[in-house]
């Protein structure tokens, strides 16, 4: 049975959240310093309130199911909630932080839930999933980006203990975090899926050095830098228990948070672009030029009207990928549907954008408006988790395996073939009526 309607209980959960969220979280981010920042008294006294009111609502940490310390709604709820959540930023983003559900933690205590010991899950996965500790996800490398082929920070066995050694870059939110899930190569000579191993290292264990903190550009991201940093490994020792799952298996734990990453940015992209929509339907219709409403004018109209339509395709994958993981509940069994909205995301995220930014003119150009923080943010999601060019061909790959090549020298759909095979069918229907 097929059913476009939220249940009415958690609905008048979307109602609250979409008024909390307007009244109480977003103009947070005009007053605090950043949201990830501990420290910043001004942050702690408003946003840790606001995080109790959400507990007690029964919408912290919507990610995670019950025997986790989250309400266990799955990801099709959660898509409804981060289109409101996703309003908020772009850059550091404040309705995630107040709800439990932001980036990179969502996926990080994912690996610590399904690969951690239980010594491990106290130590480091109840502060995630509590929100009074921050991680990061340590794995591009400044060589070689995404491509775990040519990574070559390793991490070597020695007595009782680990040796990390290497460089990693954009690493998100290491630059407020206390913890680091750092991906490493220890099967050298093995196959690339069990060349690498998951450590998670403390950022105060001695040789993690940090060599910048890399902002992006047209986000706002505190003082002092930017939130992705640029980290160098000196022989940095950790103990053997710091290993997460399997020696080899690190790839394995990776794509455990990958894709509930790339799906959950796809999520909180259509509240950004459904924002830019309002945003560009209340300046068509505030502003005058030539003697007439922007609003009359028919290219801006188009452009309107492409936008709604976008958003409105790229929801509804959005949605229905959400509900193939909660129906499957194995992020592998989606992962053509996953790489599609993470595509998707990028693509129509800078569209709309751009097509708001350009309704508002000069202002939309400025640091006055939002606009290009926007777009630097469609171009951020067809970076982030691997580029959308590998992606795309990860799709193509997957639908072509669903087909097979035709046996004969026209194709199956070649017109005058099919004639032929017809008319012999239906040859003796034919004869009676003289064709």
């Amino acid at each position: 049975m097929w059913d476009f309607e939220t249940d009415p209980e958690f609905q008048q959960k979307l109602d609250w959240a979409n008024e909390f969220m307007t009244n109480e979280v977003e103009p947070l981010q005009y007053v605090i310093k950043h949201p990830l920042d501990l420290t910043d008294p001004v942050r702690q006294e408003l946003i840790s309130p606001l995080q109790e009111e959400v507990r007690r609502q029964g919408l912290w940490a919507c990610h995670l199911g019950p025997e986790l310390g989250g309400p266990g709604y799955g990801q099709l709820k959660l898509a409804l909630l981060n289109e409101i959540l996703g309003r908020s930023g772009p850059g550091p983003t404040v309705g995630p932080i107040v709800f439990g559900t932001a980036a990179p933690d969502t996926g990080n205590a994912e690996i610590l839930a399904h690969y951690g010991t239980s010594e491990q899950k106290d130590r480091y996965l109840k502060p995630l999933i509590d929100g009074t500790t921050f991680s990061a996800f340590s794995m591009t490398e400044p060589q070689g980006g995404s491509d775990p082929k040519v990574f070559t920070t390793t991490a070597v066995e020695d007595d009782d203990s680990w040796v990390i050694s290497g460089e990693k870059w954009f690493s998100s939110n290491a630059r407020w975090a206390e913890i680091l899930l750092v991906l490493a190569v220890t099967e050298p000579k093995a196959h690339i899926s069990k060349r690498m191993s998951m450590f998670v290292v403390p950022v105060n264990t001695p040789g993690v050095e940090f060599v910048r903190h890399v902002q992006v550009a047209g986000w706002v991201e505190g003082d002092g830098g930017g939130d992705h940093s640029y980290i160098r490994y000196n022989n940095v020792r950790v103990p053997k228990d710091a290993l997460l799952g399997d020696r080899g298996q690190g790839f394995a734990v990776a794509q455990t948070r990958l894709g509930g990453g790339r799906v959950h940015h796809a999520m909180r992209s259509v509240g950004h672009m459904k924002l830019a929509l309002d945003m560009m339907c209340e300046r068509a219709l505030s502003r005058f030029t030539q003697g007439e409403q922007l609003a009359q004018k028919q290219l801006v109209q188009q452009m309107i009207a492409e936008a709604w339509m976008e958003i409105e395709q790229f929801r509804l994958l959005v949605l229905q990928t959400a509900w193939k993981i909660d129906r499957y509940n194995d992020y592998n069994n989606v992962r053509m549907d996953i790489s599609a909205v993470k595509v998707v995301a990028s693509k129509v995220l800078s569209d709309v954008a751009t097509k708001a930014l350009q309704i508002h003119g000069s202002l939309g150009l400025s640091e006055e408006m939002p606009f290009v923080s926007m777009l630097v943010n469609g171009l951020h999601v067809g970076l982030a988790d691997g580029p959308s060019e590998i992606h795309t061909l990860g799709v193509a790959k997957q639908l072509l395996t669903q087909y097979k090549p035709t046996d004969g020298v026209f194709p199956t759909q070649h017109i005058p073939t099919l004639t032929e095979q017809a008319r012999k069918k239906y040859a003796s229907t034919l004869v009676k009526h003289g064709r």
